[in-house]
């Protein structure tokens, strides 16, 4: 049995703990999915390191998964672009019963490995695409089957899962086992096992979108201001690495259509935007290296 099903032995009288017992075993257990994505970190480093040049090439990030798994990749990949104005066409999800399975479970969806494929390599996957396969048993045959079109593309592939020595892991070109244990629940993986996949997802993209330069110090400085709500923390932002008031930080903002990178690089070296724009590219985006060309 693997060990995300096998019932777990601390909490074999579960529904008769009265509510204040009840919910502290549901939150001191989620502890231990945070245990499993550290020990994972070395395997995360990998994936980063050779996810990077592909990003930089103009690869994307494709998700694939089923369930809870399948859900949590569309969940990591849609905010990419309010945080990190990463766009939607580099950020992909492959949902084991399609678009419907957002809502509602498909039956069966999971076991169809050759639809796995067929709706991975609909994205036409290249060499410079990195594909994140998500799995909490680790031997879903819909992802099996996007893991293995996706290597026959060329593609870098990351496994993702929670029982030790599975396919999904064992088989892609980086495995990360995020060895969760049995859940409070007895196979229910939407639980540690689920909130370990959610970490390690925002740890791999978050890390990855730091080394593409979409973060000044630990502000997120390339973040798309669609609300109001982003367009207040983009003043906020602006006037923090600026050193600007606020009026002055909102004016220039306007002035570069509210991208918080180069209202700094603007600010900081009095420029206009057109010219912090072309400082800009010449560092790749960097707002480091930009302001420090200068000498300031």
């Amino acid at each position: 049995m693997l060990r995300t099903e096998t019932p777990s032995t601390v909490h074999a009288d579960l529904d008769q703990y009265d509510d204040a017992a009840l919910l502290s075993a549901f939150i001191h257990d989620q502890h231990q999915a945070v245990d499993a994505v550290q020990a994972a970190s070395g395997a995360l480093a990998q994936a980063l390191t050779l996810a990077l040049p592909r990003m930089l090439r103009g690869g994307r990030l494709i998700y694939v998964g089923a369930g809870t798994s399948g859900r949590l990749g569309v969940l990591d990949g849609v905010e990419l672009l309010p945080t990190f104005s990463w766009p939607n066409e580099r950020a992909l999800a492959v949902l084991a019963g399609g678009r419907d399975a957002m809502f509602v479970a498909v039956e069966g969806a999971e076991d169809n490995r050759e639809q796995g494929a067929a709706d991975l390599l609909a994205h036409q996957p290249t060499a410079d695409d990195v594909v994140l396969l998500l799995a909490a048993s680790g031997a879903t045959p819909y992802v099996l089957g996007a893991l293995h079109a996706a290597r026959n593309c060329g593609a870098l592939t990351v496994g993702f899962a929670n029982n030790p020595d599975a396919p999904v892991a064992r088989e892609a070109e980086v495995g990360v086992t995020l060895d969760t244990g049995p859940e409070v629940i007895s196979g229910s993986t939407r639980l540690k096992a689920g909130t370990s996949q959610k970490i390690a997802l925002n740890t791999f993209s978050s890390a990855l979108m730091v080394r593409l330069n979409k973060v000044y110090g630990n502000l997120m400085v390339d973040l798309k201001a669609t609300n109001a709500k982003l367009r207040r923390r983009a003043i906020a932002l602006t006037t923090l690495a600026s050193g600007a008031s606020e009026q002055e930080a909102e004016t220039m903002l306007k002035a570069c259509d509210h991208h918080v990178k180069l209202a700094i690089v603007a600010l900081r070296l009095n420029l206009s935007p057109d010219a912090a724009r072309v400082r800009l590219d010449a560092t790749q985006g960097s707002v480091r290296l930009a302001l420090a060309s200068s000498g300031r």
